[in-house]
């Protein structure tokens, strides 16, 4: 019989080259925009408007920094046994999501049936049947202690400053004010739960979790990234697939490296549901303050 680490070994060089990989297509991405002399890339799906993709990059390489630098908590991930099934599922609930969303156009209802449908009932469904039969993967679990539990704000607050309180911010947007306090209250509370929450719940509690149990820690970051990036092609289309995905993969794919490596160090919600969230909702109320 394999001893453990003989059995991961295949996983691990595959991981290996998920992440060789992962590399390959944001730097060659960036390199991209670098020799064609267009570094700007759209930023929302509700503007037009783009920003130089290092934009982006200085608050995310600031964060990543800054998270290296903070204590770890106690054990994060189990390795008595892969989670295939559930991986597998919950990467082709991932994909399926993002291609069917861009055959649709992007636009509503489709873009929130879709990802309530595959992004929340498809993993659900099959976490419900798997209990059921006692084969659900169960992650390690280990509680930090206070100062490990809020070590990520420095971090998180580091990188919301430097994306909205900066030379590098990113532009504010005037929703706020063509509304009323209803309809603002409603918008941030739906997009709250539909974008920001579900979204982290998916490809980071569930899909990254159970990705790094076969294929190593940042390979499985990478992964839950570009399949994160992947599917804002869609409401961010300009019509050129490779120059949106490539557009995709500077902007949300190396702002996922951040999200994921908070949650991979730290196995806590709320750190990366506030980036997330503040992406989303800070450009809206900053015009409010």
């Amino acid at each position: 019989m394999l001893n453990k680490t003989q059995g991961a070994a295949p996983g691990r060089a595959a991981g290996l080259v998920v992440l060789v990989v992962g590399l390959l297509l944001i730097a060659g991405s960036a390199l991209w925009f670098v020799l064609t002399g267009n570094t700007d890339v759209r930023y929302s799906a509700d503007t037009d408007g783009t920003v130089p993709m290092w934009f982006r990059w200085i608050p995310v390489l600031t964060g990543l920094a800054l998270v290296r630098l903070m204590p770890f908590p106690a054990a994060i991930t189990s390795t008595e046994r892969q989670p295939r099934l559930e991986a597998g599922v919950l990467l082709a609930s991932a994909v399926l999501f993002a291609v069917t969303l861009r055959l649709a156009g992007g636009g509503e209802p489709a873009h929130t049936l879709l990802k309530v449908l595959l992004l929340l009932g498809v993993p659900v469904a099959m976490f419900w049947s798997l209990r059921r039969r006692g084969t659900a993967w169960c992650p390690a679990g280990g509680q930090p202690d206070v100062w490990r539990r809020w070590a990520p704000a420095i971090p998180v607050a580091a990188w919301v400053l430097l994306s909205y309180a900066s030379p590098w911010a990113m532009p504010s947007s005037d929703f706020a004010t063509t509304v009323d306090l209803a309809t603002l209250v409603l918008v941030l509370v739906v997009g709250f739960l539909v974008n920001s929450l579900l979204e982290e719940v998916f490809y980071r509690r569930w899909l990254q979790s159970r990705w790094e149990a076969i294929l190593g820690r940042w390979p499985a970051i990478m992964l839950a990234s570009l399949l994160w990036a992947a599917w804002h092609v869609a409401i961010q289309s300009s019509g050129d697939l490779p120059v949106d995905l490539a557009s995709t993969f500077v902007n949300q794919g190396v702002l996922g490296l951040f999200l994921g490596y908070l949650w991979s160090k730290y196995r806590m919600m709320w750190p990366i549901v506030a980036v997330h969230g503040a992406v989303n909702a800070v450009p809206i109320l900053l015009p409010l303050l």
